[in-house]
């Protein structure tokens, strides 16, 4: 990874933290305090031994310092576990920071955007790589202050009783961060491309478990599973790296801080056998001295120590942010939204001018395009594959940016509240989405505040009441992810129903029956009809004999608007009727 980039990425995750910061200073507070109780635990112990062993002093009057040193060692847990808590929220609030910043950027760019990408990359990018950040927020920011301050106390009380010792600490402190460094330069890039390897097998994975039906019909489980196998080697090898990067910092602290511990544990020994007589301020150096300063020697690397071992969080919370600031700062379009009421939002006027639906990218989709679509008119729009229809939709829906004018009763979408633009459309695809939940919880997605008299009489007006009654728990009955156990028609219908429940302006109905056998197609499209008389609908189809019904036709082809009128006028010219020639050709051939 460049450097400058890994700076970058650095920055802008320490700028993260500062939204926790009240957390942030507690847990710091409490590492240092735990500090200085660790110098008052040193001394008691020290103090102990040295009236034990060269004082010969009764162990019943040491029952104060006894008692001192079981308080200071309860203190320093409570510290620990103080810490640990207020690390734990510092990370939370941070990490539901961030989340909330993808989870805004994706609701910015919309639905059309998000299709680019596997559902699996999009789950990895909130999920498994915001979690990644935790250890940064929670321990390894705290832990750069406190591995400075800690040692910095500790060198104060060392000091005036050993300089010798001191200069030993002083000297070989510097000598961890720096090789925690070296070894960590390459850590960030390991974990950048685990987590790179780690979007690309779930978005794989989520894909072929999507469509596991069609691989299996066609005889490509097997290979499938090969190259999920071969996709998960790679993330196995790239976490490999990481762990391998991880044990390999560890083993460098721990050795350096060992040879340190070792000089100041054979720099006392040789000075109590007489061997070295520096280091002292012209007295002997006592038992409590060596006993202190010994005590504390791991103490003062021991900082040190956990900020190498919490370095891996940092290279891990570097190689998670590249991808999530990429995104964020991703150049695209987005659907601007104002904040204007829609005036007289039960009857619906669409006017475009010149209209140029973009890609998030900015690329022409569709247009450009000038058409009216008055109130309580039946509109339909047809047109072959990739004549920009979804596109239209898209952007009347708010979900793609546009140039030129597109107004709904005479204020330009750009200055509406598209929360409040949506409340007034009923939609219904062509793949009706049914979540998690009952049946009585799909309908009232459009309205959660609905009554039981107002959905039974929305599935009646749907044609659901008919197998929902045969359910053997009703309305109750649990609907699993995609729609699972229920046919695509009576789905199809739950999807009416709740469009029925919305009751919006304005009917969008994006080719509603596309995959509707005969029965179901005749319920939905009764239903449909019934529901939209009096409203203004734009109907997006591929049954050309049902055109004649419509007030009004618009034919697209290559993203531009070639015909528009009654079916009647335009039936016998253009493009509409070379589709209607090769639509009766083919039921002939049939």
């Amino acid at each position: 990874m460049d450097k400058k980039l890994q700076r970058n990425l650095t920055k802008w995750l320490k700028s993260q933290s500062k939204l926790a910061k009240r957390w942030l200073i507690l847990s710091v507070g409490l590492g240092f305090l735990s500090g200085l109780l660790l110098i008052g635990q040193a001394a008691f112990l020290a103090h102990i031994l040295h009236q034990l062993i060269i004082e010969h002093t009764d162990k019943y009057q040491l029952v104060g310092s006894f008692f001192g040193l079981i308080v200071i060692v309860g203190l320093r847990a409570v510290c620990s576990w103080g810490r640990e808590i207020c690390g734990y929220r510092c990370g939370e609030q941070v990490r539901l920071h961030i989340r909330q910043l993808i989870l805004n950027r994706l609701h910015a760019l919309g639905p059309a955007y998000m299709k680019g990408k596997p559902a699996g990359t999009w789950a990895s990018l909130v999920l498994e790589q915001v979690e990644e950040m935790q250890d940064f927020f929670a321990r390894y920011i705290p832990q750069m202050s406190i591995a400075v301050l800690v040692p910095l106390v500790i060198l104060f009380a060392v000091f005036p009783l050993n300089w010798a010792a001191g200069l030993v600490f002083l000297i070989t402190a510097p000598l961890v961060p720096i090789f925690m460094a070296l070894v960590g330069m390459g850590a960030a890039d390991a974990n950048r491309r685990n987590f790179k390897a780690l979007q690309r097998l779930s978005g794989h994975f989520y894909d072929r478990l999507q469509g596991l039906s069609t691989l299996r019909l066609f005889n490509r489980a097997e290979v499938e599973a090969e190259n999920l196998h071969a996709a998960s080697h790679v993330l196995r090898k790239r976490t490999m790296e990481v762990l391998r990067l991880a044990f390999l910092s560890s083993a460098v602290l721990e050795f350096f801080s060992a040879i340190s511990v070792a000089i100041v544990a054979v720099y006392f020994g040789f000075t109590y056998i007489g061997e070295l007589d520096f280091g002292h301020y012209g007295t002997s150096v006592s038992l409590f001295t060596g006993l202190f300063i010994l005590i504390l020697a791991p103490e003062f690397y021991q900082p040190l120590r956990d900020l190498g071992t919490f370095y891996h969080a940092k290279a891990q919370a570097i190689g998670a942010a590249e991808s999530i600031v990429e995104f964020l700062n991703t150049e695209a379009d987005e659907m601007s939204a104002g904040s204007e009421e829609l005036p007289s939002p039960e009857t619906i006027q669409i006017n475009a001018e010149n209209l140029e639906v973009l890609s998030p990218q900015g690329q022409v989709l569709a247009g450009p395009l000038s058409f009216d679509i008055n109130s309580q008119e039946q509109i339909a729009l047809v047109g072959p594959s990739g004549a920009g229809k979804t596109s239209l939709l898209n952007a009347l829906l708010g979900f793609l940016p546009y140039r030129g004018s597109l107004k709904i009763n005479g204020i330009e979408l750009k200055e509406l509240d598209h929360s409040e633009w949506r409340q007034t459309i009923s939609w219904v695809g062509q793949n009706p989405l049914l979540v998690h939940g009952s049946v009585r919880d799909n309908i009232t997605l459009g309205n959660p505040l609905a009554t039981d008299d107002h959905v039974s009489q929305v599935a009646r007006q749907a044609y659901a009441d008919e197998f929902i009654g045969r359910l053997e728990q009703g309305y109750q009955h649990q609907v699993s992810d995609r729609s699972g156990g229920l046919s695509v028609g009576q789905a199809q219908r739950i999807a009416v129903a709740r469009a029925m429940l919305q009751n919006g302006g304005f009917w969008l109905l994006d080719e509603p029956t596309a995959s509707l056998d005969a029965n179901s197609e005749h319920l939905v499209l009764d239903s449909l009809a019934m529901a939209t008389k009096g409203q203004t609908t734009l109907m997006v189809s591929h049954r050309l004999d049902q055109l004649s019904v419509m007030d009004r036709v618009l034919v697209m082809e290559n993203g531009k608007l070639v015909q528009n009128g009654h079916f009647d006028h335009i039936k016998h010219q253009g493009l509409l009727a070379d589709m209607l020639a090769n639509t009766d050709k083919r039921d002939l051939d049939a």
